[in-house]
């Protein structure tokens, strides 16, 4: 019998196919579970009773409610209807086959992904549980609640093109700066917003008050004067702290749920273009001037503050945050410090075995001048900042913090 060894061949080749395309399938989701993670996409659009990626997350605007929608595969309430345009429309250019999307939705930043990382995030969209959860009215004022105006907004204020890499920088800042300010998204809140509320980009990470809290300003001049090192930025953004303090507020959960999941060079990237150096950035060394105990924030830091986070300000392990070398006091307008001591900080757990006990609330304990008197002495003891900060001034702040939780609140 004659044996046809072309036929064969053909026949094994064909055979084979099969498998090559699902494991390039497999890989592709793989990847997309991955930039997921990276996008904060499940913990946006998951509520804590909820299914994942099944919808219903409340976001304040100045306008009202935006609630997050169901992208799980479940065809009637998600996306699995969506075909690779329509997903592809959406994350570029705000367009669903329903209509536009809100901006609290950020294509404003996701629309710089590269044609393979959007088709990796839909195959793994499409391999998702399917959630059989109905999406949520939005509740906005008139006439923000008539989605054909972000027609007029996209065409002012967006902008779809693709990133393009900076030849004058390494491959690995290219790299940082593609997560960070795609799918990271970091500008949407690190960004000033304008007067449409769009992101300010002649502002670019000088930071902004949301929700009562400043999202800091993380520009390479401010990370850099604060003395932030790339160990001290992976450390705050992988684990919540550092030797720089600790996170709070809403950039807890995007450490737990988003940055906590970066592979070490992604983070190594990260950091890289957030200081805007690719070599190691040496330490500085930290701000201690001495306490001077005939100042009257001196019995206030005594009183209030040295229980936990030490006389001298170093903090105590899965107790308190130190204060030495802590970014959060050592910026010109002391908004964070300020928002800490009215609002205080939740507990915080990084681990079973790290974490930080609860900050209590001094809003009905300190007034004004005495909020000025210890934000004044934090200051003249462990940082280089201007400590003869006025009653005033202090109060312009804490009425720019109340503020911003009322709209947050709204």
């Amino acid at each position: 019998m004659k044996i046809n060894v072309n036929a064969l061949k053909l026949s094994a080749l064909l055979l084979a196919l099969p498998l090559t395309v699902n494991a390039a399938q497999d890989e592709l989701v793989e990847q997309g579970k991955y930039l997921a993670k990276l996008g904060d996409c499940t913990a946006c659009h998951t509520i804590d009773v909820g299914q994942a990626n099944g919808g219903g997350l409340p976001f304040t605007t100045p306008f009202g409610i935006v609630y997050s929608t169901n992208i799980s595969s479940d065809e009637e309430f998600g996306i699995g209807h969506y075909s690779l345009k329509d997903f592809t429309d959406a994350m570029r250019g705000g367009v669903a086959p329903k209509g536009n999307l809100y901006p609290a939705m950020p294509y404003t930043s996701y629309h710089l992904l590269t044609d393979q990382d959007i088709e990796a995030l839909y195959r793994y969209f499409m391999s998702t549980k399917p959630v059989k959860q109905e999406n949520r009215d939005n509740d906005l004022m008139f006439p923000t609640n008539i989605r054909m105006g972000l027609k007029a907004w996209n065409l002012v204020n967006h902008d779809s093109k693709v990133f393009e890499a900076n030849a004058d920088k390494s491959e690995k800042w290219n790299r940082g700066s593609y997560i960070v300010n795609g799918l990271g998204h970091c500008g949407e809140c690190h960004t000033p917003r304008d007067a449409m509320f769009a992101m300010d980009q002649s502002r670019h990470f000088e930071g902004e008050l949301i929700g009562g809290a400043m999202a800091s300003n993380i520009t390479p001049q401010e990370l850099n004067r604060q003395g932030w090192t790339k160990q001290d930025l992976d450390d705050v953004l992988r684990k919540g702290y550092s030797r720089k303090g600790t996170v709070f507020a809403g950039m807890y959960p995007v450490v737990f749920h988003s940055f906590s999941h970066l592979t070490k060079d992604d983070m190594s990237a990260v950091t890289s273009y957030l200081l805007d150096n690719d070599a190691e950035v040496a330490a500085k060394s930290d701000i201690f001037n001495g306490h001077d105990k005939s100042d009257p924030g001196y019995a206030l830091y005594t009183g209030f503050c040295a229980g936990c986070h030490g006389i001298d300000g170093e903090g105590k392990p899965n107790v308190s945050p130190a204060l030495i070398a802590n970014a959060t006091i050592d910026k010109a307008a002391p908004i964070n410090t300020l928002s800490v001591m009215l609002n205080g900080v939740e507990e915080q757990r990084y681990s079973h075995t790290h974490g930080f006990y609860a900050m209590p609330s001094y809003r009905d304990t300190l007034d004004v001048k005495q909020l000025t008197e210890l934000t004044n002495y934090i200051r003249k003891v462990w940082t280089k900042q201007p400590s003869d900060l006025t009653e005033s001034q202090v109060q312009d702040w804490v009425d720019q913090i109340e503020d911003s939780i009322a709209d947050a609140a709204h």
